[in-house]
């Protein structure tokens, strides 16, 4: 009798949850109806399209001929022999179309031109000028298409909005994260500054000129006139560390490095269990007393010197001892079923945990979506929620200048016939 063969970890980390929403015919997000142009590549620009896509605009990516930067960066679905896109672009440029243009060629140029003259909006992130100088940059784009909303990431702006000395410099998550103050903020102790773990540097930046875009295209509507949006990926960030900012204005502290607490608040942090790690923060006056009691500890309720939000900060370190060693007793899931609803509390999840959770199957946060040639693969879903026009997943990601042909067939339908 054969044997039967163990599961294929690989693929069981693919499916979907049962739970999971499927691919659906249709956009049904509240931009169904828009069209934004996407010359985007790597992380920022293509996040931002993306949610601008889950939303239900029609997206097209242009691309070069070779492909966008990461389109062939690994890992790779574990039976794909193509390799036609990689992971980290599967998830950032689902729901859209793509055709791939050469902008140094005056043909392919004029396509470009003409996606435009149809388009709502564009969104990319090049280094200052790259588009300028291959004659599709925000100037010509207005003059085909006067309403389009043009959006620009870049790691220091654009000069139309605000010419920074750096302005021709590169920049990637790390160095937004350096001169955005995120990781002056961030690391276990003083003399250890830290870059915080997701590539927020480009994400963050990214939300910012999606909201940027879309407010942009409300107010080309009422006015038919379209404008010129400037994320620099440093500002962003800058905008992140608003607490380290006032201290330093108001009261003239630097932001303290507290590592997995908060050097403002006790108890507020993460807290290691017996078999794992959970954040507990008991902020007011009422969550504190709650602690103390289903801590057993009613004897820190009682204290007068712990009586007050700022009596508990200036005792942090008495009140992080006495936190921790309670916590490390105990499971990380006996500590969540006994402050759970009461005293804010969180298990530490990586991205294993979340399949069984049931918070992200109530919210539709992982999500079923095909890759060419293969069956669907669990994705993040969309994090913003409408009663009445719910963001969704309508189209898999494309392999590299999969729509062309449709794209160039909507073109001659909707340009008027050369006169005779």
């Amino acid at each position: 009798m054969l044997e039967s063969q163990p599961p294929d970890p690989r693929r069981a980390r693919l499916e979907p949850p049962a739970w999971a929403p499927r691919t659906e015919a249709q956009p049904t997000g509240p931009l169904a109806g828009f069209r934004i142009i996407d010359v985007t590549h790597a992380a920022a620009g293509p996040y931002a399209s993306l949610m601008l896509a889950d939303l239900g605009a029609d997206v097209i990516k242009v691309e070069p001929p070779r492909g966008e930067l990461i389109r062939f960066l690994g890992p790779f679905h574990p039976d794909d022999e193509v390799h036609a896109y990689g992971a980290r672009f599967a998830f950032r440029n689902r729901n859209k179309r793509s055709i791939a243009l050469d902008l140094e060629v005056d043909e392919d140029r004029e396509t470009f031109l003409q996606l435009v003259e149809t388009a709502d909006g564009l969104i990319e992130n090049m280094r200052s000028g790259v588009l300028d100088r291959l004659g599709v940059g925000w100037e010509v784009c207005h003059a085909r298409n006067p309403r389009l909303v043009y959006a620009a990431i870049r790691g220091f702006g654009d000069p139309r909005t605000g010419a920074s000395p750096y302005v021709d410099w590169p920049a990637f998550d790390p160095i937004a994260q350096a001169m955005g103050g995120v990781v002056a903020n961030n690391g276990p102790d003083a003399e250890t500054p830290l870059r915080a773990g997701p590539i927020i540097g480009d994400l963050v930046p990214a939300l910012h000129a999606a909201l940027g875009l879309v407010s942009a295209l409300l107010a080309s509507q009422r006015s038919g006139e379209g404008q010129f949006v400037d994320v620099a990926m440093v500002d962003a960030l800058m905008s992140l560390c608003e607490s380290a900012h006032v201290m330093w204005v108001y009261a003239g502290q630097r932001y303290e490095r507290a590592g997995n607490h908060i050097g403002a608040v006790a108890p507020a942090g993460v807290y290691a269990t017996a078999d794992g790690h959970c954040a507990i923060v008991a902020l007011t006056d009422g969550q504190w007393r709650a602690l103390c009691q289903l801590m057993g500890r009613p004897d820190l309720a009682e204290d007068d010197a712990l009586r007050s939000v700022k009596g508990r900060a200036a005792h942090r370190e008495r009140i992080e001892a006495e936190v921790g060693a309670w916590a490390a007793a105990l499971t990380t899931a006996e500590v969540v079923a006994r402050l759970g609803g009461t005293v804010p509390v969180g298990p530490v999840y990586e991205a294993a945990d979340w399949a069984d959770e049931p918070h992200v199957a109530a919210r539709e946060m992982l999500v079923a979506v095909d890759h060419d040639g293969y069956g669907p693969t669990a994705q993040l879903g969309c994090p913003i929620k409408f009663t009445g026009t719910p963001a969704n997943i309508y189209r898999r990601p494309p392999r590299l200048d999969e729509h062309s042909a449709e794209l160039r067939a909507e073109l001659s339908a909707h340009r008027p016939p050369p006169a005779l």
